[in-house]
């Protein structure tokens, strides 16, 4: 499973005067996309930090296409771009509920030593549930 897709609504508190969504609010979403996305790899981000794996983000890109409004229903599609080694980088795309594009976006994280705070490689135990035959 390399992608996966997440919708929910937007939230009054997520948007400006004018009800558009505030464009630092994406950031938000694209890490709901990410642990939406390890958590039908059946993997827990929370377990994940509790056995000492960190994924901070190291790369952020946006291209904003259309605003998203208060009380649209948006879907996350996370892509994983490529296996993941000591980085792991996703493409995204957040849609409207009419399946128009609002958001493409790209982000790279690195797995971290939470103890050591020093990059380590990908766990087996993700690696083990990607496919990535071709």
């Amino acid at each position: 499973m390399n992608f996966n897709t997440f919708s929910f609504r937007v939230r009054y508190g997520e948007t400006d005067q004018m009800g558009v969504v505030y464009h630092g609010n994406y950031a938000t979403y694209l890490e709901v996309g990410r642990v939406e996305w390890l958590r039908d790899l059946g993997v827990s981000y929370k377990q994940m930090e509790e056995n000492g794996v960190m994924l901070p983000v190291i790369d952020l890109q946006l291209k904003y296409k259309k605003s998203a409004k208060y009380d649209d229903l948006i879907t996350i599609k996370t892509i994983l771009k490529k296996k993941p080694g000591v980085r792991i980088e996703f493409d995204y795309e957040i849609y409207n509920e009419k399946n128009e594009l609002l958001v493409e976006a790209s982000t790279t994280l690195v797995f971290m030593d939470k103890e050591k705070m020093r990059p380590v490689k990908c766990p087996d135990y993700i690696l083990e549930k990607l496919d990535f035959r071709g």
